[in-house]
């Protein structure tokens, strides 16, 4: 297995350039790069797409996941249109630097057209703005990652219902990211992991989370891996019965991270990444399935 880094974990104290350098001096393999904030900053310094291309050419650290697309589904068709448009320019980013995968996240009930929308019409929008950017994705080789967010907000909040979504979809480029953080802050159960959805399963992000109720978990309260409440081994094992083995990645937003030193906050990350993963058998540094 390989470990990734998201930047999310740093992009108020570090530009994207800064986590590059230190994530490929740490030992990581690969980053997810941010298409909100830290791309479009890199890009007004008079930096291009090439360049960010070329870097990674000449480096170990590879992208995996661009962040993010968010609040894409039962929208009105205004709010519609213009996600479409903000897709494209995100397959452009993905396609010119060779990210192979772009984060997707569900509308929170406040960005829905309805907020009193059924579940059923929930996940058949998913699924089919799913396809609709599926199809897009697939001319560029690009698979699409939908992030249930475990929060009661969300209109996809637990891994069942995103299985559920992708089932409809049914592409093999759309699957999903499991994320301890979500899973915990909405009570999804790693022994929902089973042999016929561990591969719509396409990224797996690390972290942890303090000890708070259910449903009042927010990003702000993630922390290191092993210090907090999440079971963190309880996810990992039946990651690896069922044959997940690609890439580990941390994604933490604690605002008291934000005002450490980067370099330390990526270290730390990759420490407390590395000895949970160890403890479990995973051995480090294999080539990705």
């Amino acid at each position: 297995m390989k470990l990734g880094f998201n930047e999310g974990t740093t992009y108020k104290s570090a530009t994207l350039m800064g986590n590059l350098e230190l994530c490929e001096k740490l030992g990581y393999d690969f980053i997810e790069p941010r298409s909100t904030e830290q791309i479009p900053n890199y890009l007004a310094e008079g930096n291009t797409l090439e360049d960010l291309k070329a870097w990674f050419d000449q480096h170990k650290l590879k992208p995996l996941t661009l962040n993010t697309l968010c609040f894409f589904n039962n929208r009105s068709e205004e709010d519609e249109q213009a996600i479409i448009e903000e897709f494209t320019k995100y397959l452009t980013i993905a396609h010119k630097i060779g990210c192979p995968n772009i984060a997707m996240v569900p509308s929170h009930r406040e960005h829905m057209k309805n907020e009193k929308t059924s579940l059923t019409e929930i996940n058949q929008d998913n699924a089919r703005m799913l396809k609709k950017f599926g199809l897009m994705a697939k001319e560029y080789d690009i698979k699409l990652d939908l992030e249930f967010i475990g929060l009661p907000q969300s209109t996809v909040n637990t891994f069942k219902q995103a299985v559920d979504i992708i089932e409809m979809v049914d592409m093999d480029n759309v699957g999903i990211i499991y994320d301890t953080f979500q899973c915990q802050g909405m009570g999804s159960r790693p022994e929902d992991i089973n042999e016929s959805n561990i591969k719509y399963i396409f990224s797996f992000h690390i972290n942890d989370v303090d000890d708070l109720v259910t449903g009042h978990m927010t990003d702000d309260d993630r922390c290191w891996p092993g210090e907090g409440i999440i079971n963190l081994d309880s996810h990992i094992k039946p990651l690896l019965k069922f044959g997940y083995d690609d890439v580990t990645t941390i994604e933490l937003f604690r605002p008291e991270y934000y005002e450490m030193d980067p370099e330390y906050v990526i270290k730390k990350s990759k420490e407390t990444m590395v000895e949970v993963l160890s403890r479990n058998g995973v051995k480090l540094g294999q080539a990705v399935n």
